[in-house]
């Protein structure tokens, strides 16, 4: 392995956009000399320069959301990004009108022209402001989520905090924590729905000045997804329906008749295990050093990777005020090395954002060798299949995580919250779908919008006497809904093929990390369906695909 610089090492010059006008200027030149290798080579080390310095900027806000100097420095990047995309949509636009269509596509592959033909539809000058608005938006909505400060039993912590308390043995601790959670999102909720409204109205608003009749259309080129649309995903998200509901509803109708609960309420749903949720053996640190055993017996390759992050400094998962929220992979194509960045708080959840996270990373490192940075990172659905996959690859090692006696109670416990996740996650999808057909939508309209979705995906869902989720604003606590739209769908069509890999590791475990490993090398070489095919495993979009993997999780549950 390469050495790799420490985190703290990395540095990456501020851009103005004198610097970006005269460094597209040098690249144009180029092109106007006929330079096209050299120009693509310039244009590609300009795009990692500018990627890693906001990558930086990024971070540096997530990883403290109070601190003015880490605000500032976003609200300039915010400011600088479309002229950045102002930028490459020029080259881009006159690299695609090259009458030497065959040179370009040796220089960059067919799949890079796909993707540039596919960009230059996404972006106008006219909507610059727009974008700049977009993101002080949704900087706001993380803002918000990060100032909460949520006491339960005498105890303050914050959103990402309340995770251990919502899955206490204790019910009516449960049901407290959620309370309490819900008296925060009721407070807000004016200034939710403001924030969103606007969102709606500016996302609405560039569709059509780019050409289109709703949001949809324009989110799915933005998705960059070339090789399907809502069709294709409005008939998985039936498949959900029929093969996942009634299995999560038998599943949770049990649960409720062995505790003894007349109904089961919202706050009992995330108590998976009756005795407990298996819980990590240790805090912070000793998840940090157990992993290393982890990844070394799983491939010594991810073992090695693994170590340089730790010991370069590459991941920030404890929890703290101030934090945004989530956990999240960026990376810094600069040094093609990965960050990891998540919040621990002493619940299964921190083992699965660990390895979910380390899948992305080490994704982004096996491709980081990758001609051009179109490619170090796949369509998002198919990214999520690497941190998705190594969740369930790394079944064999997690008494290294949980101790011996909880490891099977913990691979169950994971098994039913991934099936369970399915309908949430399309719920989710639906919803956004359903708003952006429909944008002048009051508050109470989105409201209700979520609310009939929700009983059509997850009929068991029953809130009790907390008022706020129970008039539907139960979607504004899902930050994708604001930050990232129409993002939500890949994590549940990259489960689908996640549990593929876990089926093929329980008979041949060395060939489904080789194909894992494969996987992870070809980064965003080729579309969503391509690369699911390139692995092995059955597109999503096939008959059939969901329900097989949900019948082998069926049998296995008993």
């Amino acid at each position: 392995m390469t050495h790799m610089p420490r985190f703290s090492e990395i540095r990456a010059d501020r851009p103005t956009r004198d610097s970006l006008a005269a460094s597209y200027a040098a690249i144009a030149a180029l092109l106007d000399q006929g330079a096209l290798d050299a120009a693509l080579s310039a244009w590609d080390q300009e795009r990692r320069r500018y990627d890693s310095w906001s990558a930086l900027v990024q971070l540096a806000f997530s990883r403290d959301t109070t601190s003015e100097t880490a605000r500032a420095e976003r609200d300039y990047a915010d400011a600088l990004g479309p002229e950045a995309t102002d930028h490459d949509t020029r080259i881009k636009r006159r690299l695609l009108a090259l009458p030497e269509r065959e040179a370009l596509e040796r220089a960059v592959g067919a799949h890079v022209i796909r993707l540039w033909e596919n960009d230059v539809t996404t972006f106008d000058p006219a909507i610059a402001a727009d974008l700049e608005a977009e993101a002080k938006l949704c900087a706001r909505y993380t803002e918000l989520l990060a100032s909460a400060r949520i006491t339960v039993r005498g105890e303050t912590t914050n959103l990402s905090g309340l995770a251990p308390f919502g899955e206490s043995l204790d019910r009516a601790l449960r049901h407290e924590a959620e309370q309490a959670r819900w008296a925060f999102f009721a407070e807000n909720a004016g200034a939710l729905d403001e924030i969103y409204d606007q969102l709606v109205a500016l996302r609405h608003g560039m569709a059509r000045k780019l050409g289109d009749p709703s949001y949809t259309t324009l989110a799915y080129r933005r998705m960059r997804r070339v090789d399907y649309g809502p069709e294709q995903v409005a008939r998985f998200r039936a498949q959900v329906v029929q093969h996942v509901v009634p299995l999560v509803g038998r599943l949770l109708e049990q649960r409720r008749a062995a505790q003894g609960w007349d109904r089961l309420r919202s706050w009992d749903e995330n108590l998976i295990d009756p005795a407990g949720n298996p819980k990590p053996a240790g805090d912070h640190d000793f998840l940090v050093a157990q992993a290393r055993t982890m990844f070394d017996r799983l491939d010594p390759e991810m073992g090695a990777f693994y170590r340089m992050m730790s010991d370069g400094g590459f991941m920030d998962l404890k929890n703290r005020p101030g934090k945004a929220g989530g956990g999240f992979c960026t990376s810094f194509p600069t040094e093609g090395v990965p960050f990891i960045f998540a919040n621990f708080n002493g619940t299964h959840g921190d083992i699965n954002v660990f390895t979910h996270e380390m899948g992305h990373a080490f994704q982004n490192w096996k491709s980081r060798d990758l001609p051009g940075i179109d490619v170090l990172w796949p369509t998002m659905e198919a990214a999520e299949i690497n941190s998705m996959a190594l969740e369930f690859l790394t079944y064999p090692q997690m008494a290294l995580m949980v101790g011996d006696a909880a490891a099977d109670r913990f691979r169950r416990m994971h098994l039913i919250g991934s099936l369970a996740f399915l309908p949430y996650g399309v719920c989710v999808d639906h919803f956004q779908h359903e708003i952006y057909a429909n944008p002048a939508m009051s508050p109470a309209e989105r409201n209700a919008t979520w609310r009939r979705l929700e009983t059509l995906y997850m009929p068991w869902r029953d809130y009790g006497d907390l008022a706020h989720p129970a008039g539907g604003g139960r979607w504004q606590a899902q930050l994708h809904i604001y930050r990232l739209p129409f993002y939500y769908i890949d994590y549940t069509l990259a489960l689908c093929c996640a549990m593929q890999f876990w089926i093929a590791a329980r008979d041949a475990p060395d060939d489904a990390m080789w194909r894992y490993r494969d996987l992870a090398a070809l980064g965003g070489s080729a579309p969503f369906t391509a690369l699911v095919a390139s692995a092995g495993l059955v597109s999503p979009f096939e008959d059939g695909a969901l329900e097989g993997v949900v019948r082998v999780a069926e049998n296995l549950l008993g």
